[in-house]
């Protein structure tokens, strides 16, 4: 199942990206010598605080092109250490709400198929993406297939927020092993 990005995410997406890039331009001298970045980052950091106006928007949006070619954990813990970012915070917000749309969108599939099917629809649906999250998080399998079944059987919003909660405790849950390791 391809997964549709819609304009606005991307937007959102870059927007963060331009965001945590304006943050790494006003870093100093000392802190830009601790960043955990490849040395064609830190000199577009550096040619970012020799430009003002618009120009310096360019460049910074031209150095946020730049951090996408190579992986930003390390810069966003960075951030989040020195400077008390919530930029990490906000992206993986943003990653369970992502996952939250995916799992959803995929079961209101399954449950229109298995209408269309004259079946009844299940709370043990089969579907990849719900199986990718689940194989990648540590969660309970049962409670989060459970509450999307109740959400798309009822589409209450609570169970569209418990759905939020759950995922977003296994991230959290992730990251903190991760961290660890």
């Amino acid at each position: 199942m391809i997964e549709y990005i819609s304009k606005s995410a991307q937007k959102r997406r870059f927007k963060d990206e331009g965001d945590v890039a304006e943050e790494l331009s006003l870093l100093t001298d000392k802190d830009l010598k601790l960043l955990p970045a490849s040395q064609l980052v830190k000199d577009e950091i550096i040619r970012c605080r020799t430009v003002k106006g618009g120009a310096r928007k360019r460049q910074v949006k031209y150095l946020a092109k730049v951090m996408r070619e190579d992986p930003v954990e390390d810069i966003l813990a960075f951030l989040a250490d020195r400077k008390g970012s919530r930029v990490k915070v906000t992206k993986l917000q943003r990653e369970v709400e992502r996952l939250r749309d995916v799992i959803i969108n995929e079961a209101i599939e399954e449950q229109q198929s298995a209408l269309q099917a004259g079946l009844a629809w299940e709370p043990n649906w089969q579907g990849p993406e719900i199986d990718a999250v689940v194989r990648q998080y540590p969660i309970d399998e049962s409670d989060l297939r459970s509450t999307v079944h109740q959400y798309v059987k009822s589409r209450i919003h609570n169970y569209y927020r418990e759905v939020f909660r759950i995922l977003k405790a296994a991230v959290e849950k992730e990251e903190v092993m991760r961290k660890r390791d």
